[in-house]
């Protein structure tokens, strides 16, 4: 039998067309990671001032310039290289790394997905040069006139590969996603000018400054009398940075900064720390802002860990994170002049040497940051009855309004049971049909039991029907305001506002847009107290932003969930009969009395017969 071989490889190197192509997978996932890639080349060049330029959320051009120190003919396209770098020349470097960037991937990904035409000029040659890469074809170098410093124009972002262009999101979104990015950058660069136009809409024009100020216009002037400022210094970490008064969380997150060596990154559990020390002082959902910086030897950290380069690991992670939430437990317990004890149940920030590093990493399910909502939970054995009344329809209804009926009573036997005499009886027939438990729940009886109406969720789903049905009006009700109130905003919340702006004025709001990030709200819906429509308003769209990431609805729909949550009665609010029985009326006019908008049981149900087990 001869000895049969295959002479030919099955194996071959890719060309670098389609290499470059499956990096910017990893690289460049959407135009957010355009902008971070061009800013970071250009504060590591040198650069003291930048201007962004964004149209169409970066889809049609992403356009960053800079003063920096330029590049020379030869440099140009080498900068296009993959793997080709001018921050690091040995293996040492990755140990000590102080630039943002070092990979050399990034102008590849982008050149292989997008029209790149770069202009660059040294300060010390006569002339500039230009150069044009398209979809990773290089083009002719040619001399032109240019100022000192690159600019670096990113047309046509993924036009050769309409996969990846068809599941970006949508504008607004996108745009979103740019402003955080230039956020943590000039956040993390005080001593850089940024300038960012957003078809023709300046969404910031920040001057060198002093960090609190760069925190206070980025997110507004009220940020300025509330932030905490800390600072602590070992042998191992320096820790500095702001926190901010409680009273500014947020219902959604975006305002949380972590920063190493001037370099932004994400940490799950250190950012879960941080927010924990908040719990004091903030509902469940709240999330305040903070920039905390740590100044680390470069050796005692990793950032070589993934090609986006937003996560780092440090050496001695645990007495990072201890550190940190020692100081900020401090200057938040400072702040409000409470005695600073430290207790700490945390196995992760154990002293304990004998346990392995990480060996206690977990989250108390029991935090209520974890526990996912702050609502009361009614206990288990009569939890969740809706299903138990869906489906009576106005049987149920019905039975919520016997009140002057009979009641049907149990049997009570056996000596020193209790019975209630003729009179009690009568005084029970006579008494009022509805009940407050805890200025929460709504009690009421039926002819077989005990109905249990949650007041926060039922009003949720009475609003929530009112704002989905004005939505579809021609004119839908609106309460005029005495004096307008102008509204200053933070830029991703104006964003936000632009995308939404017709609905929530079919929803009954009168919002005027205007220059600068700010808004003019002329009028309401008859739903919201008057003197609350700022806070409505700014809560209904950090709602939707966290909506968003958790449920796909459409916009009107989530919109309107939100607007509910923050207009409905809330738990600990005392209420008439009268306001009782109208609630629990409007409830019954709805489609979907038994769930709130977001599923939620309204009503829970607790049949006699198992009342009286409770007393066999």
């Amino acid at each position: 039998m001869s000895d049969t071989r295959i002479s030919d490889s099955i194996i071959h190197q890719l060309p670098p067309e389609i290499s470059n192509k499956i990096a910017a997978g990893e690289v460049i996932q959407r135009p957010a990671s355009v902008v971070k890639e061009l800013i970071d080349n250009a504060v590591d060049a040198g650069a003291d001032e930048l201007r962004i330029l964004i149209q169409n959320a970066g889809r049609t051009l992403i356009q960053v310039s800079d003063n920096g120190c330029g590049m020379s003919k030869e440099d140009l396209p080498l900068c296009f290289e993959r793997h080709a770098t001018s921050k690091i020349n040995t293996v040492d470097d990755l140990f000590k790394i102080r630039t943002l960037g070092f990979r050399g991937e990034a102008m590849a990904s982008i050149a292989s997905v997008s029209q790149v035409t770069v202009k660059t000029k040294r300060a010390e040659d006569e002339n500039g040069w230009e150069f044009e890469v398209w979809g990773g074809e290089e083009r002719e170098i040619k001399p032109t006139a240019t100022d000192n410093g690159t600019t670096i124009a990113v047309r046509n972002l993924f036009f050769n590969v309409p996969a990846r262009r068809q599941f970006l999101k949508t504008d607004v979104t996108e745009l979103r996603h740019i402003i955080r990015t230039v956020q943590y950058a000039a956040i993390a660069s005080t001593d850089v000018a940024f300038y960012i136009e957003a078809d023709g809409d300046v969404i910031y024009d920040l001057p060198v400054q002093d960090l609190k100020d760069r925190v206070t216009q980025i997110f507004g002037s009220s940020y300025k009398a509330s932030l905490i400022e800390f600072a602590e210094e070992t042998s191992y970490v320096k820790i500095h940075g702001f926190a901010s008064d409680p009273k500014l969380a947020k219902k959604s997150r975006g305002e949380q900064f972590l920063f190493v060596n001037g370099r932004p990154f994400q940490h799950r559990y250190l950012t879960h720390v941080i927010l924990s020390l908040y719990d004091a002082w903030t509902r469940n959902n709240e999330y305040p802002f903070y920039a905390l910086f740590f100044d680390i030897d470069p050796a005692k950290v990793d950032v070589n860990v993934h090609p986006a380069k937003m996560e780092v690991k440090f050496e001695d992670e645990r007495s990072v994170i201890q550190l940190a939430r020692s100081v900020v437990n401090r200057a938040l317990n400072k702040h409000f002049q409470v005695p600073n004890i430290e207790q700490n149940d945390d196995p992760f920030l154990s002293d304990d040497s004998s346990k392995g590093f990480g060996s206690g990493f977990s989250f108390n399910t029991q935090n209520s940051r974890q526990s996912g909502s702050g609502d009361f939970q009614i206990p288990s054995r009569i939890n969740n009855r809706s299903s138990n009344i869906q489906g009576k329809g106005d049987e149920f209804g019905e039975q919520l309004y016997g009140r002057g009926s009979s009641i049907q009573q149990p049997n009570y036997t056996g000596a020193g049971n209790f019975e209630p005499s003729e009179e009690e009886q009568k005084k029970v027939t006579q008494d009022k049909g509805f009940w407050q438990l805890h200025n929460s729940y709504i009690l009421t009886q039926t002819r077989t039991g005990l109905t249990v109406i949650d007041q926060h969720l039922a009003h949720k789903r009475i609003i929530f029907e009112k704002a989905i049905n004005a939505t579809e009006e021609a004119l839908p009700s609106t309460q005029q305001l005495l004096f307008a109130q102008t509204l200053e905003m933070s830029a991703s919340d104006y964003t936000l506002l632009k995308e939404l702006h017709s609905i929530i004025q079919r929803m009954g709001f009168s919002v005027q847009l205007l220059s600068g990030n700010t808004a003019m709200i002329n009028g309401v819906p008859a739903d919201i107290e008057i003197g609350n429509e700022e806070e409505v308003l700014i809560s209904m769209l950090h709602q939707y932003q966290e909506l968003g990431q958790k449920v796909k609805l459409e916009a009107r729909e989530k919109l309107a969930i939100a607007f509910a949550a923050k207009a409905a009665i809330p738990r600990g609010k005392k209420l008439t009969e009268q306001e009782m029985e109208g609630l629990v009326d409007q409830l019954f006019a709805c489609e979907q009395p038994y769930m709130d908008p977001l599923k939620k049981p309204t009503i829970s149900y607790i049949p006699l017969d198992e009342i009286q087990a409770r007393f066999r």
